[in-house]
């Protein structure tokens, strides 16, 4: 796990060596352990190395293969590099990691040695005699890739931050990108927060060369079908069984201790199983434990941890540790979110027990239908006849609805053209409203609705998937890659922890998403995982009431965070794109207690101007 660093100039130029440098220093908390540089005329390389597979030196990055014509720099981890390296062995190997068979493999397979690559990963590999960068990021967006290019270069890094330090690129804010943050709490593909620096897209590769830019999309979840025979109910949990293990044994592959998290719900509990099924005999797992009961899960945690035999260490905060380090969370966020700080205190609380390496269950709720969105869904479709009334009818029950943010959404969603994912999801997935985001702000022209487009312009194949699976692959799409994601790998790597996601599989995601509706549909909270997997969960685990990181932001806001809220509401409210007036009246609203104002919006606010003030965005 690493940062990467890169210009390309164009038209003959020479890269400087001082801006690569810039770049690798602001993300220096990504790779502590080494530093290094590429320099080939026109182009530059950097890396910043967390050491985890081969932790020699002979690994460290930029790599160059034996003939000195590929250098490659790569942030993530293959699972299956050591399956992949006997069919290299043609090629002369000097190290043990899986960097060099990447590099190997592309010499041998080109682009098609992606489809050989199990894992998370950004790699950049520039070919000396050609002049060609080749850049690819993973299939579901689990590591980042940002990069900005103009008719001079193109510059690209693991940060939006770093990019920034490459030189000559304005720090202006992208209000479509804001529009979209305040709709679901994050900058969505394409966008970066900073206007000309984008996202790369998930499972696409890129070829640049002499300033043209070529782009191929390599891999979609809306357009896998595994080859299985669907019919029998024992049959589908055993394949889930294998690859839930299969998962699980990549992402034990590490030349240090990888631990887990454990909460004590379903997804944590499951991966801990699994690890000690694939053959750890006692993993070393973790639990954040409180001392006030409704935010205390140690009990289910022991639970599981007991039954598995794992090392396990009870990790005791206060709830208050949440605000003591919430300045170090906003500070380690690359790109505004309005979440991750639970994240950011859990990483530094296990990095500090001297772990690198962690498992999370993250993904699970996604992939097994989890979260009410799921059941939300569904009740849309079995009352789809409301979207054949004509819309005047609509438009006039829309009316009678009551205020509210509930009954906000009940309003827009009764007045979509159909109930179909494309239009739903964004709607059930919001955070502020269309009526909210014109009374609160003047981006209005700039809210373009890219979710919207993104999900339109896969209509066709999002249809001929289950209902289930089209949620998942909207939730891939939306919250889960641009907020879920985005906020692990920003909060975990200002630590320097690598987290690892069994859910987040290619081969257990392909299978899942091509189960048929009627064996996901839940007898209980995720019963075709929890049934797939027996006897290896307790009841007590399977059962009890999901709970999770849900802390008392609504009264902080209002007490102990209040004078540091007032300060960024009030200078947020000068800026001009925001409706000042109406920003300060809802920040009286909630203060004096309005249900109708939710401290979730309010915060954007406050997150979005302390980012900007701290990257000194215009």
């Amino acid at each position: 796990m690493c940062g990467i660093a890169g210009i390309l100039n164009f038209n003959n130029r020479p890269a400087e060596k001082c801006l690569i440098q810039r770049m690798t220093n602001v993300m220096a908390h990504r790779g502590p352990d080494a530093e290094g540089f590429f320099m080939d005329h026109e182009l530059a390389f950097g890396h910043r190395r967390l050491s985890i597979i081969d932790l020699s030196d002979a690994a460290n990055q930029p790599f160059e293969d034996a003939s000195g014509r590929y250098t490659i720099i790569f942030n993530g981890e293959i699972y299956n590099y050591a399956e992949i390296k006997p069919s290299l062995s043609d090629y002369p190997f000097r190290t043990n990691g899986d960097t060099e068979v990447i590099l190997a493999g592309f010499i041998k397979w080109g682009v098609e040695c992606l489809s050989r690559l199990r894992g998370m990963y950004t790699i950049a590999i520039w070919d000396k005699l050609d002049r060609e960068l080749f850049i690819a990021r993973d299939r579901l967006g689990v590591k980042p890739l940002y990069y900005y290019h103009d008719k001079d270069r193109f510059v690209f890094s693991s940060e939006v931050r770093a990019v920034l330090m490459a030189g000559d690129i304005d720090r202006k804010l992208d209000h479509e990108a804001i529009a979209e943050y305040f709709r679901y709490q994050s900058v969505g593909f394409p966008f970066s927060p900073i206007r000309n620096i984008r996202q790369m897209e998930a499972g696409v590769w890129m070829r640049i060369k002499k300033g043209q830019i070529q782009s191929h999309k390599y891999w979609d979840p809306v357009k896998k079908n595994f080859d299985f025979e669907f019919i029998h109910k024992k049959d589908v949990e055993q394949k889930v069984k294998e690859l839930m293990l299969q998962s699980v044994k990549r992402r034990l592959v590490s030349d240090v201790p990888v631990a887990a998290f454990l909460s004590g719900g379903i997804d944590s509990s499951a991966i801990v199983g699994l690890m000690a099924e694939a053959g750890d005999a006692s993993p070393n797992t973790f639990n954040i434990s409180f001392d006030e009961s409704e935010f205390n899960e140690s009990k289910y945690a022991n639970i599981i941890a007991k039954k598995f035999n794992t090392r396990h260490a009870q990790i005791q905060l206060k709830p208050e540790a949440m605000l003591e380090e919430l300045t170090n969370a906003l500070d380690a966020m690359d790109s505004p979110s309005g979440d991750g700080i639970n994240t950011y205190v859990v990483s530094k609380a296990i990095h500090g027990k001297g772990i690198r390496v962690a498992l999370s269950g993250l993904g699970g709720d996604e992939l097994f239908g989890g979260y009410p969105i799921f059941s939300n869904y569904i009740r849309l479709q079995q009352n789809s006849w409301i979207w054949g009334t004509p819309l005047f009818i609509r438009n006039l029950a829309g009316h009678l609805i009551g205020k509210g943010e509930k009954k906000d959404r009940m309003r827009q969603l009764m007045t979509l053209p159909s109930q179909r994912v494309e239009n739903s999801y964004p709607v059930l997935r919001q955070i502020v409203s269309p009526a909210s985001l014109r009374k609160l702000t003047k981006l209005n022209g700039h809210a373009s609705q890219t979710l919207i487009h993104q999900l339109s312009a896969k209509k066709n194949d999002l249809a001929k998937l289950p209902y289930y699976s089209q949620v998942t692959a909207a939730e891939y799409l939306g919250y889960t890659q641009q907020t879920l994601l985005k906020d692990t790998d920003q909060m975990s790597m200002a630590n320097s922890l690598e987290i690892r996601e069994p859910f987040f599989d290619q081969d257990l995601v392909e299978f899942v998403m091509s189960v048929p509706d009627h064996f996901k549909v839940p007898v209980y909270p995720k019963s075709l995982l929890v049934e797939s997997l027996k006897p290896l969960l307790p009841d007590e685990i399977v059962h009890r009431k999901k709970q999770g990181f849900v802390f008392p932001w609504n009264q902080w806001i209002k007490k102990e965070l209040r004078s540091f809220c007032d300060e960024h509401i009030e200078r947020m409210a000068q800026r001009d794109f925001i409706q000042g007036d109406h920003l300060r009246y809802s920040w009286r609203l909630f203060l004096n207690g309005d249900k109708n104002i939710r401290w979730t919006e309010i915060w954007l606010f406050v997150v979005l101007n302390y980012w900007m003030e701290k990257n000194q965005v215009q």
